[in-house]
């Protein structure tokens, strides 16, 4: 009887685990997932904490898609993105969102640890960890899950402070999305497997943990990545466990190359150009004929007012990569900056034709156009750019410029408008608009459009403060 009756506990207990389990799933869906993945990226955009650049975006997404080739049928669509911070970071939202920081990036050593990296957070979200996390707490809206996100993966310290500043502490106190060391395991495990099947070397999983813990050694602080991913050595004896028992086969370090240069390209965007010159110096000590190393110096230079030197190593680039499209566009910029306009328009060309969706060199062709008083070629080249839907600010300005110096009151004044409502200052705008529709047939598509536009400027927010121009030649 006693046997019976520990039976009939034991099925009890097992069936409330199940029923209990399968409640939980179904309280926070997929469709929930993905609401809260998109809220979190789009906090992310409106702070302007997302790096965004083609090559560096196309290169994440190779790799990542490379892994998902190898992964079972997914929930999500998968999204790559670089946090703009030089934190040793990684992680991933629910709805298949995989941040990496810049600072990760610069410190990895060959694309199979930052292959490595993003299928670990890849398994995070194809195993649903966080949903489970949140299944287990009281329910919270969408908008204060993101925020407890941000202040989970991004900390509370300097620019990131934005991301955070909207969530409730009484909701953040109720629950704690970290990661348990049996959700990481659980991670490394389904990673190492995506890792391997997408022919990387599995080593690069752990390789990439040993570097963290050097880093940590010589770092004056913990990095971010051991706070939120933790259990660090426990992982790398696991990781060893693994790869000595069941990936026994090799595996590339790289599939698709390209990585020291993107690491040039951001470590380029530390605003510290002296600490970057002696970085690169360095490293051309040490191999003086290494490419990014001496664009790199080239680059930094530039920015320090040292024109001469940095077009002499422009130029020595040139002669090892004559179709550099990355040195081809920074030496023209560096010529349009030295008030050399005609060599600028030579090598941004170049560029162009090597690659002509690079913006950097497209929207500096402009300018050397305007800079020689050939305002209807700047205006093309701008027009290109707005085409493309990368019509920033700036190049709403540029365009509104230039068609005042070719004496096109209407289109000048429409631009003047599109720039002043991109800066949200809507009473210049409306302004704009207005004197823009004089010259455009009530019936044309343009006069249509500055309809549109004048609709939306109805009810301007806030009062208009003192609006400078960006500068311009002459």
């Amino acid at each position: 009887m006693k046997s019976l009756r520990n039976k009939l506990i034991l099925i009890i207990n097992i069936l409330l685990f199940v029923f209990s389990t399968s409640w939980a799933w179904a309280s926070f869906t997929i469709e929930d997932e993905k609401k809260l993945g998109l809220e979190f990226y789009d906090n992310l955009e409106k702070d302007h904490l997302i790096y965004h650049d083609r090559r560096v975006d196309d290169y994440l997404s190779k790799i990542g898609h490379k892994l998902l080739a190898g992964m079972p049928t997914q929930f999500f669509e998968y999204r790559f993105s670089v946090i703009k911070s030089s934190a040793v970071n990684a992680f991933a939202t629910p709805g298949g969102y995989v941040y990496v920081n810049i600072g990760l990036i610069n410190l990895v050593e060959n694309e199979g640890e930052l292959a490595g990296v993003l299928a670990h957070e890849m398994a995070h979200v194809s195993a649903r960890h966080i949903a489970a996390i949140v299944d287990k707490s009281a329910k919270i809206n969408i908008a204060s899950l993101a925020a407890i996100l941000a202040g989970a993966f991004l900390g509370g310290g300097g620019d990131m402070m934005a991301a955070v500043t909207t969530f409730s502490m009484a909701a953040a106190t109720t629950m704690n999305l970290k990661y348990s060391r049996e959700h990481e395991e659980d991670a490394d495990r389904l990673g190492l497997s995506y890792l391997t099947r997408a022919r990387y070397d599995g080593r690069g999983m752990p390789d990439f943990l040993k570097i963290m813990r050097q880093y940590e050694f010589y770092s004056s602080s913990v990095p971010s990545y051991f706070l939120t991913h933790p259990g660090t050595d426990d992982r790398i004896r696991y990781l060893d466990g693994l790869l000595q028992t069941s990936y026994k086969g090799g595996g590339a370090k790289s599939l698709f190359g390209q990585l020291k240069r993107l690491q040039t390209i951001l470590r380029l965007e530390n605003d510290n150009a002296v600490a970057n010159l002696k970085f690169f110096q360095a490293g051309l000590a040490n191999n003086a004929d290494d490419l990014d190393f001496l664009y790199g110096v080239a680059v930094s230079q530039g920015k320090l007012g040292m024109t001469a030197q940095a077009l002499e190593n422009f130029q020595k680039a040139l002669k090892v990569a004559p179709q550099d499209v990355e040195i081809l566009s920074a030496l023209g910029i560096a010529y349009y900056n030295n008030g050399r306009p005609d060599d600028a328009l030579t090598y941004l060309n170049k560029a162009i034709a090597v690659d002509g969706e690079n913006q950097a060199a497209l929207f500096f062709l402009g300018k050397a156009y305007e800079a020689k008083g050939d305002y209807s070629s700047a205006i093309k080249v701008y027009k290109q750019l707005e085409a493309k839907q990368t019509a920033d600010d700036e190049v709403l300005y540029r365009l509104a410029f230039s068609y005042g110096k070719t004496n096109n009151q209407g289109e000048s004044h429409y631009y003047f408008g599109l720039y002043f409502k991109k800066i949200n200052k809507m009473e210049s705008a409306v302004f704009h608009f207005k004197e823009a529709l004089k010259s455009f047939p009530a019936d044309s598509p343009r006069a249509r459009d500055i309809a549109e536009q004048l609709k939306t400027e109805k009810n301007p927010r806030g009062r208009e403060k003192e609006m400078k121009p960006p500068s311009h030649p002459g």
